[in-house]
């Protein structure tokens, strides 16, 4: 794999990792709160297992290139 592509995995796991970490945050908050919507709240958690298994994916991809 070419380095410029290495630099783009490296680039879109950052923007990853900060969506991840940004839903972690709101679905902390909306658990609190009781008048949430949970249908709401199964969206997010969903979302968020999905750029978990992306961020996995681009890091072993990453790792075995370099």
């Amino acid at each position: 794999m070419e380095t410029c592509e290495i630099e783009h995995y490296k680039h879109r796991l950052t923007e990853l990792r900060t969506e991840h970490r940004d839903l972690d945050d709101v679905i902390a908050r909306l658990t609190k709160d009781p008048l949430v919507d949970e249908l709401e709240l199964k969206r997010l958690k969903k979302r968020k297992l999905m750029l978990k298994d992306i961020i996995v994916h681009l890091e072993s991809k990453v790792m075995l290139d370099t």
